[in-house]
């Protein structure tokens, strides 16, 4: 994902500018954002998740809505929300996948948070060497933010699958 991410980097602007031209940066968004909500609800969710699961991950939806549509920031600057969201949702999943397969692994979110901030920071160095590319220190930021809220997202939704879990295994032993 990081390759795919550091391999457009010579091409993002065009695209955005056409996209923008066209009237479909707004559309292109939506679709990007989209994927990064089903790709947290479906690595928390993998069985058939219970109506407070879905209820919690509508609602976790809507809050990052509220807070993305509240940072003033432009549709060009918001693909680095769902592309550094879904690298970190990838980063955790590695992770908490190899803690449930017995190798230690600690702190997992915070590890998740650090090395996807580190690496939209390398992008965003990268860009620095780039004729047509920006060096900007708010997106380094707003790389940091996306993987401050994913990783969030996927820690309270596995939170919340596991206590779900419990009360069943709870009410079902008495």
């Amino acid at each position: 994902m990081v390759l795919a991410i550091y391999s457009t980097l010579g091409l993002a602007g065009t695209l955005a500018e056409t996209l923008l031209a066209r009237g479909k940066l707004d559309l292109a968004y939506v679709v990007s954002f989209l994927c990064v909500i089903l790709a947290i609800a479906g690595t928390a969710l993998r069985k058939r998740p219970d109506r407070r699961e879905v209820w919690l991950v509508l609602g976790m939806s809507a809050v990052f809505v509220m807070v993305v549509v509240r940072m003033g920031i432009g549709p060009a600057e918001r693909t680095h929300l769902f592309e550094y969201g879904l690298v970190a949702v990838l980063i955790y999943q590695a992770l908490t996948e190899r803690a449930r397969n017995g190798r230690k692994v600690p702190f997992p979110a915070v590890v998740t948070v650090v090395v996807t901030s580190a690496l939209g920071w390398i992008d965003e160095g990268i860009q620095a060497l780039l004729p047509n590319r920006v060096y900007d220190l708010r997106d380094v930021g707003t790389n940091a933010f996306a993987a401050v809220m994913a990783t969030l997202a996927s820690v309270v939704l596995a939170w919340a699958r596991a206590k779900i879990v419990e009360g069943r295994s709870g009410r079902g032993s008495g």
